[in-house]
């Protein structure tokens, strides 16, 4: 009889451990993550500014802040000094702790030995690898014959290093079942402990919805914002769902009076007194009526006052600034819309003094 090498394992023998969380429930130490969505939509930006943050020790959502950490960013896609360096100042990262493996001389793939080695040396919590498909080595990605090892490989890496180790991909065009719109072969998608999907579901308003949770129930769908003035920011919690985003279904409309209150916040914040004239005009270039901006003004409690050259708005001390989100709700947001705010000034000739 052919001598076997068993080994068995007694579960009395196993020691118990817990499961610590760079971003509890979405990214698990230790373990691999996916984040996906179709391209432009916002997931390597996403994934730049909570490396941005966690460098700084800052907190991410849901979480509290940290000691700084090391960050490991792979990408195939963006230059690291005209792209990748550029946007991580704008997020205020600290550079000095994210980290790229050299790959002019011989391309990464995930089972290659350096991405162990090099956690290990840059004492990297984070390992970001932007896109899936360019580091595959080949591999058909809808063969599990071929992604399997290659992902059993990257997941002991995770797991002996306490490295969480992040996935970005891009969706495929099928229209089935969302699951399967994911980076290739359902072996992928299983290796997983966490997938988030980023969609958009409105013109500069992302969100992040996790379709899978291995480790933890699965936690409350994140929007963030990509503001071309404000640029990168949480907006916090919102309803949209997987197959919302994966199917490229927008929420509801922003409504006239939603608009309207929010260029009315915008133009008035930080306590500002513009003149009305000015206002009005900034809400006809929006296709704002007079009767809807004028509705908005009154429920805002905007004080009107005269002054030598005519009448001028603005917002009561103790204004609460709210953004009507694309599911109806009133989310409270902590914004800054100074920038905006000149900006339609100057466009209109009314900065104040």
């Amino acid at each position: 009889m052919q001598n076997i090498n068993l080994r068995i394992i007694n579960m009395e023998d196993v020691e118990t451990e817990q499961v610590t969380w760079l971003m509890k429930p979405y990214l698990p130490f230790g373990k691999i993550s996916i984040v996906q969505g179709d391209p432009g939509e916002g997931k390597t930006t996403k994934m730049l500014a909570i490396a941005a943050d966690i460098t700084r020790g800052r907190a991410l959502p849901n979480s509290t802040a940290t000691e700084p950490m090391s960050v490991i960013f792979q990408t195939a896609e963006d230059g690291l000094g005209d792209t990748i360096k550029p946007r991580l100042e704008e997020l205020g990262a600290d550079c000095s702790r994210v980290h790229v493996i050299d790959e002019s001389e011989k391309s990464l793939s995930l089972s290659d030995e350096r991405i162990e080695e090099a956690i290990i040396r840059t004492g990297a919590r984070l390992l970001i690898l932007d896109p899936a498909q360019a580091y595959f080595a080949g591999a058909d990605m809808n063969n599990a014959g071929g992604v399997r090892p290659l992902m059993k490989i990257l997941a002991g890496v995770a797991e002996r290093t306490g490295c969480a180790i992040v996935i970005i991909g891009h969706l495929n065009k099928s229209k089935s079942k969302s699951t399967y719109r994911g980076l290739g072969s359902i072996d992928i998608y299983a290796a997983a402990r966490s997938v988030l999907t980023v969609g958009r579901i409105s013109e500069y308003t992302r969100a992040v919805v996790q379709g899978k949770s291995n480790l933890a129930p699965p936690g409350k769908s994140l929007s963030f914002e990509l503001d071309p003035v404000l640029g990168f920011r949480w907006l916090g919690e919102c309803e949209a769902t997987v197959d919302d985003v994966m199917s490229g279904r927008s929420a509801k409309p922003q409504s006239q009076f939603a608009k309207a209150r929010r260029l009315i916040e915008m133009m008035l914040a930080d306590g500002y007194e513009v003149a009305s004239k000015i206002i009005i005009e900034a809400a006809e270039d929006e296709g704002i009526s007079y009767k809807t901006l004028n509705r908005a003004k009154s429920e805002l409690g905007v004080i009107t006052m005269k002054h030598s050259d005519g009448w001028y708005w603005q917002l009561p001390i103790d204004a609460v600034f709210t953004e009507t989100s694309q599911y109806g709700q009133d989310d409270k947001v902590d914004r800054n819309h100074t920038l905006t705010t000149l900006s339609i000034l100057e466009q209109k000739g009314g900065v104040p003094a």
